[in-house]
């Protein structure tokens, strides 16, 4: 009589270790699948961006023939950069083209407004998906930081994930927050 109940006992504690280790495992896979969303939503919001920065290089081309001012910026393409580094490229890019767009009133047509309009969208959504990316990052690094989720997220090998902008919090770097 004693050892059935023993066995029981036994099977009812393996059973309640496994649905905590599944319960956490899949919160931690809830976040990691969250982030890679975001991730996919940057990567879009970037290629729009781009997308719409070269159709406004050529409508500054139709007017201003002496110069090329986007050049570097439409040479992007062919560089290996982070998003990070493209969202700041891309948004310098903006910042010249309307510095441009000041200098000369030609290009204050309906399309050029529209096209940039299109920037303050674009821009919108990539701000929108950078938060939504950071705190489900912090909401992961929370769980791999926390006992015990920390150990499943060692058996699985998931380590701490940057930021959007690349940051690593845990290091020893005091100037992050550098502009």
């Amino acid at each position: 009589m004693k050892y059935p109940s023993l066995i029981l006992i036994l099977i009812i504690i393996v059973g309640l270790v496994i649905i905590f280790y599944a319960v956490n495992y899949n919160k931690i896979v809830i976040y990691k699948i969250k982030i890679e969303k975001a991730e996919g939503d940057i990567d879009e919001a970037l290629r729009q961006k781009y997308d719409t920065i070269a159709r406004l290089n050529v409508l500054i081309k139709k007017v201003v023939t002496k110069k090329d001012y986007l050049k570097e910026y439409i040479d992007l393409k062919e560089k290996r950069l982070t998003n990070y580094d493209l969202d700041r490229k891309l948004t310098e890019a903006v910042t010249t083209i309307l510095e441009v767009k000041n200098d000369y009133s030609e290009l204050d047509t309906k399309e050029f407004n529209k096209e940039l309009k299109t920037i303050n969208k674009i821009n919108e959504e990539l701000t929108a998906s950078k938060n939504y990316f950071n705190k489900n990052t912090s909401e992961l690094n929370v769980l791999i930081r926390k006992f015990p989720t920390n150990m499943i997220a060692k058996i699985h090998h998931y380590t701490i994930k940057p930021f959007f902008d690349g940051k690593n919090m845990q290091d020893a770097v005091l100037d992050d927050f550098k502009l």
